[in-house]
């Protein structure tokens, strides 16, 4: 019998009230606690959709719609730790594809100038050319 109690009182998942506490006298509550919802991460779907879209260098912006997806889906599930790993690789994804597509613009732009520059300073005629033989 002494083997029994041990056992049962190990399993137990309440305190035993002392036996002078009456039930009746003990005040009756419900304490309820209320854990916030943490923020879902942002997925970056758009801006990795204009990415894929308008700066598409080495597929990057396809890489990023893709975790961008991802990260939407963790979210919906509650995976909000997943979703915030994705949505990281989605930005930074965006990012480099957005920094190496600007400094393709201005090599680019760059190097029309220097050939209008070129090819103006080639049609121009010489003043010191004329009149001298």
């Amino acid at each position: 019998c002494r083997q029994a109690r041990g056992m049962q009182s190990s399993v137990l998942p309440y305190e035993v009230l002392p036996a002078e506490v009456n039930m009746e006298e003990l005040p009756r509550s419900t304490t309820v606690l209320m854990e916030d919802q943490p923020k879902p991460p942002r997925d970056h779907l758009v801006w990795s959709l204009f990415t894929t879209l308008y700066c598409n260098f080495c597929c990057l912006g396809l890489l990023a719609f893709v975790f961008s997806v991802k990260s939407r889906d963790r979210k919906v599930l509650g995976d909000y730790s997943g979703a915030q790993s994705y949505s990281s690789t989605a930005k930074w994804l965006n990012v480099t594809a957005l920094v190496i597509n600007i400094l393709i613009v201005i090599i680019v732009i760059t190097i029309v100038v220097l050939i209008i520059t070129g090819v103006i300073r080639h049609m121009e005629p010489s003043s010191y050319n004329y009149g001298h033989n």
